[in-house]
Parts: structure tokens; C-alpha cells; sequence
């Protein structure tokens, strides 16, 4: 955003963006803009695992968008801020989570010019560590963005004691081992205990999640069936949910911030001690009207 970039939203209707069938709709995205604009795509940008869906790219999909990106050279960046953060979904039989492949484990010969693919990855999602600012770039083929990297990275140096921090946590290796396993347990554990309660009480929310810390929840449907409606007649259901929410003092993120196609979802974090999670289930259904 401070390079003036725009940015380019890609609907995939009723197509999930994890089969490899949405690539298609990447396309159409791209060429639509570039035809409506004098604008021209550079880069493409997956979070993977997937905010706020909490779900890992398939291999196949993952490939096919590299195949996309070399068609047009544009580059692929990875954004893997959760890479860590992966575990065993042991709750929604009916759809199988699929294993975090990072796209640096994918061999890029054949597919794609390697020197279009860049994967970010930072302390602040695995670490629970935001203040300490460290993220890091690989870019493994670039050495023209090396160069650019290098001239600008004086006005960016990491603070000393970020630097000493965070050397001091990943070069212990026996503590990082232990942390991001029971990272990972407590997270799974936090998921199930949302996901049953979300399955007690009927709220549909999205299936298959192993990674990150939330669940995305359709707070909307349960809001129109406790009114009787099938429709919404209002000007905008999700802010009338929020403004629900805060009557409540509950802060859920919108669908509107993460641009979602269908009016009514939103995100639920689940990284809090199960009391303050129980409290906050209860309070939600109290602004549904249940």
C-alpha cells in the first residue's frame, strides 16, 4: 500500500479457492482488470495456510498457480505467516484438511521460472511475538531483488534487541521444538472446543481447518432463522450483526474486512482460555437472539 500498489480481488463465486478449478477464476480476475485499467498485474498473493479459512493450499492447486504466473510473469509470492501454526483437525470428518506443503518444498523446474517465486514468513503469528517486528523474505533466484532488498533494508533494519530476542528463541532448538508442539496442541484443542459447541448449537461454519487459531462462522443464518426470515431485507446484515456484537462488548472481524463474496461470516479467534471462549459463545447467541 505505501508503494501505491492496487490491488486486484478475485471472486470465486461457488468455486472453493483450493480445488485447482479456481485458477480459472485468478484469470478472469487478472485479465478483467487489466483490460478495464492501464494497469498491469505483477504479483500474485496466497496466504497459505489460508486467513481466515485456516485451511493449506492442495499440491495440485498450488501447481496450477504456478503455471498461471509463469503464463503471464507475474511473480507468486507465499505469504507462510502461519507455517508453523499447523495441526491435526480431528473434528470435521467430512472434509479432510490437507497437509501444509510450503511452496519452496515444490519444484519449481518445468513449472516456473523459479526468480518469480518468493515466500514471506515472520515471528509474529508461530511466536505469538508481533512487537518483536521480524519478518523475513526468501527469494532464492532474484538477484535483482536482492539488490533492491539490500538498498532499501537501511531504513529497515530490525531493532537490536528484536534481533536479540528472537536469535536467542531460534537458536535454542530443544525449546523451539517443545513451544511449537504445544503451540500446535493448545491450538487444535482451542478449535475443537468452538467447533463442537459451534455443532451443538447449530451455527454452520467452515469445515477442515488445520492451521492458524480461528473458525469462520455464518453468524448471519442463524441471525435471519431466529427472526423467521430466509432473506435479508436490510441494507447491510453484517454490520447490523456487528453492531449486535458490540452490544454485547464482543469484537468479531467481519467478512466486509476480508472481502468475502457472502454478506453474514466472520471470524472467530479461538487462541483464548476456554472461560473467556465460553463467555464469548454465550454472548454471541445472546446478539443472534437465541
Amino acid at each position: 500500500m505505501r508503494l501505491a500498489a492496487k490491488v486486484a480481488p478475485v471472486n470465486f463465486d461457488d468455486c472453493s479457492p483450493f480445488e485447482p478449478a479456481a485458477v480459472e477464476k485468478y484469470q478472469q480476475a487478472l485479465l478483467q482488470f487489466e483490460n478495464q485499467t492501464s494497469n498491469k498485474i505483477r504479483a500474485l498473493v496466497l496466504c497459505h495456510p489460508h486467513n481466515p479459512l485456516g485451511r493449506c493450499y492442495p499440491e495440485q492447486t498450488i501447481i496450477e498457480i504456478m503455471r498461471l504466473c509463469q503464463k503471464y510473469q507475474i511473480h507468486l509470492i507465499s505469504d507462510e505467516i502461519y507455517a508453523l501454526s499447523t495441526w491435526e483437525n480431528e473434528i470435521d470428518p467430512t472434509l479432510a484438511p490437507v497437509k501444509l506443503q510450503s511452496l519452496l518444498s515444490i519444484s519449481p523446474k518445468g513449472i516456473i521460472d523459479p526468480g518469480l517465486t518468493h515466500i514471506l514468513w515472520g515471528m509474529s503469528k508461530d511466536f505469538g511475538a508481533n512487537g518483536i517486528r521480524i519478518g523475513v523474505i526468501v527469494s532464492q533466484a532474484n538477484a535483482g531483488l536482492h539488490n533492491t532488498l539490500c538498498a532499501t533494508s537501511l531504513y529497515t533494519y530490525v531493532s537490536g534487541l528484536s534481533d536479540y530476542i528472537a536469535a536467542n528463541i531460534l537458536e535454542d532448538g530443544a525449546f523451539t521444538d517443545q513451544y511449537i508442539e504445544m503451540n500446535r496442541q493448545r491450538q487444535r484443542d482451542s478449535y475443537h472446543f468452538v467447533a463442537e459447541y459451534l455443532q451443538r448449537r447449530g451455527l454452520e461454519y467452515e469445515p477442515g481447518c488445520n492451521a492458524g487459531f480461528f473458525v469462520w462462522v455464518n453468524l448471519g443464518k442463524k441471525y435471519l432463522e431466529n427472526r423467521q426470515k430466509t432473506q435479508y431485507d436490510g441494507p447491510d446484515l453484517s454490520q447490523e450483526i456487528v453492531d449486535r456484537l458490540w452490544n454485547q462488548k464482543v469484537f468479531l472481524a467481519s467478512g466486509n474486512a476480508f472481502g468475502s463474496e457472502k454478506p453474514g461470516w466472520f471470524r472467530i479467534v479461538t487462541s483464548h482460555p476456554t472461560e473467556y471462549l465460553t463467555e464469548a459463545l454465550r454472548r454471541i447467541e445472546l446478539a443472534m437472539g437465541n
